[in-house]
């Protein structure tokens, strides 16, 4: 057994779970009242998603290099490509809900009574979603990869 695959196995998992956490709690958050120091905790929530979105990168990168199956593994499987599409849309639609939270946190310091407009909560809240759906997949690829599908 070596050590340094369960390290970054364990490192990569506890990332990703820990950007699921991060969707759901986004998602909670994003509703039909919210105050200013609800639209601050999200921009910080998402600062969080973003440092971690890349740590997981990272991590998985560490492990298609120093991992026990080797590069050959990971470049030649289309399950792991699939894997790498569903992370990447999920990391595109993330850009609407980080720039609308963004520009709510500077439109509640310069005005403490302003609300979100409806519309817009419906949309970053349809994006959310959107995200954990195709967030979904990820670890369906990833249980059909460890077990050797796509090569």
């Amino acid at each position: 057994m070596d050590t340094t695959e369960l390290i970054l196995a364990i490192l990569h998992h506890l990332l990703v779970f820990s950007l699921a956490g991060i969707i759901a709690a986004e998602f909670v958050l994003v509703r039909n009242t919210m105050d200013a120091s609800t639209i601050r905790r999200l921009a910080r929530i998402d600062r969080h998603y973003g440092m971690i979105a890349m740590l997981v990168i990272l991590a998985g990168a560490a492990r298609v290099v120093y991992g026990l199956k080797g590069w050959e593994f990971y470049v030649y499987n289309w399950v792991f490509w699939a894997k790498m599409v569903a992370f990447a849309i999920v990391g595109i639609l993330s850009i609407k809900p980080t720039r609308r939270f963004i520009a709510w946190s500077r439109q509640t310091a310069a005005d403490a009574a302003f609300n979100v407009p409806a519309g817009e909560l419906a949309a970053v809240r349809k994006t959310i979603l959107a995200q954990a759906i195709v967030f979904l997949l990820i670890p369906i690829f990833a249980a059909a990869m460890a077990r050797g599908f796509g090569l």
